[in-house]
């Protein structure tokens, strides 16, 4: 047998060689190839590349994602602010609520003496008076005006009604203890009297 021949039985053998094993010896798996399309691998078991429509659909899931997360960060940095402005604002609330039964105490001493007429004794606790309602005032702490305004459930507890022909029905005509609020919340509701109808006849 001629070296031509010989040469072409041994390359018979390699082409005829089993189609499901690859050049390593193992199995091929089963189903065929696999390719590579768009930079996306995939095989011929009907599973397709992606589509144009898949990937932009997967791009805009993707962003919108991101847009819900960037906007509910967005949302608690400014809840957390207005709860840090809240607290900053209202953190000598205690220490106020606590100062105002002194302040009624230091009132009543003033006008005790005045009516004994300690003129000098009284001269001086009116400035201490000021002074502490300019501190506290500095933080927001004021009176509630209620003497001759109508009657609101929101700064006055009603503790009695007077008749009066002279005010309006609902209108503060006494404060028997004063109140106080620190910016719009309360401290202490003001105690009133309000004015009621006469009795016909």
């Amino acid at each position: 047998m001629s070296e031509t021949t010989k040469r072409a039985q041994g390359g018979s053998g390699a082409l005829g060689a089993d189609p499901l094993v690859d050049p390593d010896g193992e199995p091929a798996a089963s189903g065929g190839r696999r390719e590579e399309q768009g930079g996306r691998t995939w095989s011929g078991e009907g599973e397709g590349p992606e589509t144009p429509a898949q990937v932009k659909q997967e791009r805009d899931e993707l962003k919108d994602q991101v847009l819900r997360a960037r906007a509910e960060f967005a949302n608690y940095q400014k809840r957390a602010k207005q709860q840090a402005d809240s607290d900053r604002l209202y953190a000598v609330g205690s220490l106020a609520r606590d100062l105002l039964d002194p302040l009624d105490n230091l009132e009543r001493a003033i006008e005790a003496l005045r009516a004994s007429g300690a003129d000098g004794v009284t001269a001086g606790l009116d400035m201490v008076q000021r002074q502490l309602a300019e501190v506290l005032a500095k933080h927001g702490v004021e009176p509630i005006s209620a003497h001759g305004c109508p009657f609101d459930p929101n700064f006055h507890d009603a503790v009695l009604q007077q008749p009066s022909a002279e005010h309006p029905e609902g209108t503060v005509v006494s404060e028997l203890s004063k109140g106080y609020k620190i910016r719009e919340r309360v401290l202490r509701p003001s105690k009133v009297a309000v004015s009621a109808k006469p009795a016909a006849g």
